[in-house]
């Protein structure tokens, strides 16, 4: 082999050394840009789906207090104007005042005061925001039948799996308001949840029995879109069914799926 063609192979050889650290770089700096893409989307989508638990926890709040609030006016409110209506009669009577009418007046205002003493186990209880959903739903109903006379019941047929908090709380968050929903669309005079589960797949299923509505039409006073969307940031599936017997709601969650579930709904 001459000089000449010792000099091309030489050349040959760098140039195929350079294109091939050339390409090594290209490839670095691709996945060194798409690894730190990822981690930036990972990390907008835990910001994401914090900043949407913080808004849940707020709205929990908010609605609980709403509701109290009427209670305190509607119910307690009441009671203790009729105790004052009754101590104003008396007063204005002449004759003397009988035990039987103090004690009347004495029962009614211990009525009010047990009233009051059950809100203020509600409120203190974890700050109005309970992550434990059975719990949460029943002092629901318990407050929605004392204050809007509608029966409400809760079956459940399994012991209540123990999943992730932060998604019990947005689950909790989406049937409040499709209970509140159903109270002030459906004018039904009974609310059923019923709560099946096994070793992989919880079900909650809400019915009304009241005036139901288009389903296939989206309604922006009902918040269907933000009760959907909610679903989807835990990776449940949700539907909704509703005709002239009432509206049903149901969710199916995968418990085994939990963490995987809420980083793909974040990152859609």
């Amino acid at each position: 082999m001459d000089r000449e063609e010792i000099q091309l192979l030489v050349i040959s050889l760098s140039i195929v050394f350079l294109t091939l650290l050339v390409i090594l770089f290209v490839l670095f700096f691709f996945f060194q840009k798409k690894k730190t893409q990822f981690l930036i989307d990972k990390m907008e989508s835990e910001i994401h789906f914090q900043s949407e638990l913080i808004k849940t926890r707020v709205e929990i709040k908010d609605q609980t207090l709403t509701e109290i609030s009427k209670e305190l006016h509607d119910n307690i409110g009441q009671i203790i104007s009729v105790a004052i209506m009754q101590l104003n009669m008396y007063a204005q009577k002449d004759e003397a005042v009988s035990s039987a009418d103090l004690n009347e007046v004495k029962s009614v205002m211990a009525k009010s005061l047990d009233e009051i003493r059950i809100l203020s186990r509600i409120i203190n209880k974890d700050n109005l925001i309970n992550t434990n959903f059975i719990e949460s739903i029943e002092n629901d109903f318990k407050r929605i039948e004392k204050l809007k006379n509608i029966e409400c019941k809760l079956n459940v047929a399994c012991n209540f799996p123990k999943i992730n908090v932060e998604h019990e709380l947005i689950l909790y968050r989406i049937f409040q308001e499709s209970i509140h929903n159903s109270l002030k669309h459906s004018s039904s005079k009974k609310i059923e949840m019923n709560i099946n589960c096994n070793d992989e797949i919880l079900t909650i299923q809400l019915k009304d029995f009241g005036i139901g509505f288009d389903s296939k039409i989206m309604h922006k006073g009902l918040g269907l879109n933000n009760i959907k969307y909610r679903a989807k940031l835990i990776g449940a599936k949700l539907s909704l069914d509703s005709n002239e017997n009432g509206t049903e709601i149901f969710l199916e969650y995968n418990i085994n799926k939990q963490d995987e579930n809420k980083e793909k709904s974040n990152n859609n």
